[in-house]
């Protein structure tokens, strides 16, 4: 008599299919079963996938070297694998990997496709998606062999990966430069160090600086600095490794966490081209918007679009290089575009802003429990006087905060290249889209903490997840375009994609299970003929 027994591997979570025969043991006297494993418990469909039978070599057989041909009927969700290949091919990632990591590219890439597709889950449950899934590797990486793989990833060989892909790009568009902190609870890595922390923890980190480029919306670039260093220090280090990659001709987007006259002074020495927020309170943005404040917000001015004012008028830059090898300073005009703009609505909601910290640091006074970070503005805008009879009065300083609020709904910009102030808006605008890179790096991607135990494999490991960005930001970019957050997340495309199933059958072709209208409508968005059978 026999019967299907379930049990599942505590370590990776399989549930696999047993058949049980009973049988009469006559030496103990008693019932007695033998199993077999027939297969794994497919999670989505609850159906026994066959477990594979592989033809084993007679005695003295040598094994054939080349492709090793299919010996064994599986099945395997392919669809969305299928996506990222072609994705990999029309974009050159694939091929700049293969040209750069001839022995592991494969690897790589099944890696990157398991971040992607396995939302936030920890890269201990690779295998279990390796089993069930088509991907370039076609097999298993264990934890020990993935820290492997991570350390085997050279400086090198990253920085030919890098100059391949900027040579695709780079010269053709802005690209948007920031910087993020990543927090670690590793104790044993060089650049983690206590600083400003992004995410508001109270852990030492690495800064991560990415660009990414405007037009493609795609990274090409990123690289690792210590935790302590502030932003404004980080693009010197960028400019250098432009340098070194052989970047001539750069355009950059910056916030104002960037802004310092060596920056600029810098970014003109390499002859960048750059769009930057500047500081309100620099001289040259104050002393341009008092001259104009009044006449940039008539209507000729007004851009119903993006329902603000704009103004914008060539300034005068005071260049300066050192010259150590001549013991002096070059000091020159150079010029550049100042764009002013107003924003009706950001005036409001600065004025509403002001108007809650007002009332915060009031009540501190008033409370006696002022916080030693406010004394500055305690002194700024209240006067405090005690007496022993009438106790403590606070009075605000009207003309303190009229000042500040005077500059509400003001920012400016600084380029050396753009002339048009909604030009520039827009560039500026979507530099938005680094954010939402880091924000996709510590979250779907698995970058929040770093675990890792040496230098090379967090190098390697940070590069692996750098590749699934490039994929998911290509994916997020055709979303976008044909509007398909409207109706779907991006979890959901994929998971659409990825439940199209192939089977393979040893002396045949690769068979692809059936595609619904909508799976090929999808592939169709991303420009990509839906899978067929491979030849």
């Amino acid at each position: 008599m026999s019967a299907i027994v379930y049990q599942a591997n505590k370590k990776t979570g399989v549930v696999y299919a047993y058949e049980s025969v009973a049988y009469w043991d006559k030496e103990k006297q008693q019932s007695r079963a033998k199993r077999k494993c027939i297969g794994r418990v497919d999670s989505a469909t609850q159906g026994i996938i066959p477990t594979r039978s592989r033809k084993m070599p007679t005695p003295g057989e040598k094994p054939r070297r080349g492709p090793v041909p299919t010996t064994w009927t599986s099945r395997s969700f392919y669809g969305a694998t299928y996506l990222f290949d072609r994705i990999g091919e029309d974009i050159g990632v694939t091929e700049d990997l293969k040209t750069c990591f001839p022995e592991s590219y494969r690897q790589i890439l099944s890696i990157a496709y398991y971040l992607i597709l396995e939302d936030r889950n920890p890269l201990s449950r690779f295998p279990r998606w390796a089993a069930i899934h088509h991907h370039p590797h076609g097999g298993v990486i264990s934890s020990q062999r993935s820290s492997e793989l991570f350390a085997s990833i050279t400086e090198e060989a990253l920085q030919r990966f890098f100059r391949l892909q900027g040579k695709r790009r780079v010269e053709k568009e802005y690209l948007a430069y920031d910087s993020t902190s990543v927090s670690s609870y590793s104790k044993c890595l060089k650049q983690i160090r206590y600083g400003k922390n992004k995410d508001h923890e109270h852990l030492a980190q690495i800064n991560l600086s990415l660009l990414f480029g405007q037009q493609s919306r795609l990274p090409f670039y990123y690289r690792k600095l210590a935790g302590k260093i502030p932003d404004v220090k980080t693009l010197r280090k960028l400019l250098a490794d432009m340098n070194t990659l052989g970047y001539e001709k750069i355009k950059v987007v910056l916030d104002r966490g960037f802004f310092s006259a060596a920056n600029i002074n810098d970014m003109y020495r390499h002859h960048m081209k750059f769009l930057i927020a500047a500081k309100q309170s620099l001289k040259l943005v104050q002393t341009n918007l008092d001259s104009v404040r009044d006449r940039m917000r008539s209507w000729n001015h007004y851009h119903p679009s993006h329902q603000l004012y704009t103004y914008s008028l060539p300034v005068s830059w005071d260049y300066v290089q050192n010259r150590p090898y001549k013991g002096d300073a070059l000091q020159e005009e150079r010029w550049m575009y100042l764009h002013l703009y107003y924003s009706p609505e950001r005036a409001l909601e600065d004025e509403k802003s002001f108007n809650n910290r007002m009332v915060a640091w009031q009540e501190e006074l008033e409370s006696g429990q002022r916080h030693p970070d406010h004394e500055k503005y305690y002194a700024k805008y209240f006067e405090v006087k005690s007496t022993p009879v009438r106790g403590t009065k606070i009075t605000a300083k009207e003309d303190a905060i009229a000042e500040a609020k005077r500059n509400y709904g003001y920012f400016a910009l600084l380029s050396n290249e753009i002339k048009d102030a909604v030009e520039a808006l827009e560039i500026y605008r979507n530099k938005d889209l680094v954010e939402k890179a880091f924000d996709n790096l510590k979250e779907r991607l698995n970058m929040r903490r770093l675990v890792v135990s040496s230098e090379q494999s967090l190098d390697g490991k940070l590069f692996v997840q750098f590749i699934a960005l490039i994929f998911l930001s290509y994916i997020t970019k055709i979303m976008q375009a044909n509007n398909l957050f409207k109706d779907h997340t991006l979890q959901e495309v994929l998971d659409e994609m990825d439940i199209i199933e192939c089977f393979e059958i040893p002396g045949q072709q690769l068979q692809v299970g059936e595609t619904t209208k909508h799976q090929m409508d999808l592939y169709a968005k991303f420009g990509v003929p839906p899978p067929a059978s491979l030849q």
